[in-house]
């Protein structure tokens, strides 16, 4: 996997990220979801580094980067604190525009980028997501039964810790692969998906993950209700992509008519994948991310 990139651990003013940079070309960052690290990106990068130069990290809170701290009010966790650690990666790196996308997780930090750093964000991909103030804004029975983990994660510390830790191997089972992950059987080997189920061995990864989501719920969703409010859009081309058979066509219907609502130049397409499409489906992902940022140089 990554062949041909360079490993680095990159010091920004909270911490330091683990990247992999690799290709040459228009800068490209991908941001993975939870609870994964950048390996998610292990097939789709190799058709872009001829047409980009692809930076990937393990976001703040997971991998080999680093945990913020935590408050009250759980904003190291927000997105917008997450955006500006990356934004900042990126200008170390130097990149001081670069086009983000992003799985999960990762997809609201690329929106929120998009949204507070307008300048530097050239466009923007987000993959399975609508905006987080859009789900709980229409948060029903059939989201709390469906994503019930959003509610779980989001108590208080340390119930949701303590109950993942005291058996993280039946969280994974019951509940990661209920998700879809390893669904598409001959895109995850036993390597990969070994990987995937250590991660909750780590109880500091665990707790970033309550972090996160506790952000979600509250300082994520004022975030987003700002925005709203006072009109802000994202004005860069964004590609929305999705699980056809999955969540959010049953939630929300129209996902790009949801997307329409934050801005203003928005395509893209419902796919034939679960919810870890990244990995279920990587030549279309690398492909639709190909046309987005450059229709010329469109994957073969």
């Amino acid at each position: 996997m990554f062949e041909d990139f360079d490993s680095r651990l990159v010091d920004v003013d909270r911490g330091t990220i683990f990247a992999r940079v690799g290709g040459e070309g228009p800068p490209l960052l991908l941001l993975h979801g939870y609870p994964q690290t950048h390996v998610i990106w292990h097939d789709v990068v190799p058709q872009l580094t001829s047409h980009h130069t692809v930076v990937v990290v393990d976001l703040p809170g997971y991998g080999r980067s680093f945990r913020p701290e935590t408050t009250d009010d759980h904003s190291p966790y927000s997105k917008r604190a997450m955006a500006n650690d990356l934004v900042q990666l990126m200008a170390v790196l130097g990149f001081e525009q670069f086009a983000v996308a992003g799985h999960d997780r990762g997809g609201r930090i690329a929106y929120r980028m998009a949204l507070d750093h307008g300048a530097t964000i050239t466009a923007v991909g987000v993959f399975d997501v609508v905006p987080t103030g859009e789900v709980w804004a229409r948060a029903n029975a059939q989201l709390a039964l469906t994503y019930w983990h959003w509610a779980f994660l989001a108590q208080p510390e340390p119930l949701p810790e303590e109950l993942i830790n005291s058996n993280p191997g039946a969280f994974f089972d019951h509940h990661i692969l209920a998700l879809g992950l390893g669904r598409t059987a001959k895109r995850y080997p036993v390597e990969l998906m070994t990987l995937y189920r250590e991660i909750l061995d780590d109880p500091t990864v665990v707790h970033g993950i309550c972090e996160d989501y506790r952000a979600g719920a509250g300082i994520d969703r004022v975030h987003d209700d700002e925005d709203v409010s006072s009109g802000n859009l994202i004005t860069c081309p964004l590609l929305a992509l999705w699980s056809a058979p999955g969540a959010l066509p049953k939630f929300y219907g129209d996902v790009l008519a949801i997307w329409r609502r934050w801005a203003t130049d928005v395509r893209g397409t419902g796919l034939a994948a679960t919810h870890f499409l990244v990995e279920d489906q990587p030549d279309q992902v690398a492909n639709e991310l190909l046309l987005l940022l450059d229709p010329a140089a469109q994957s073969r």
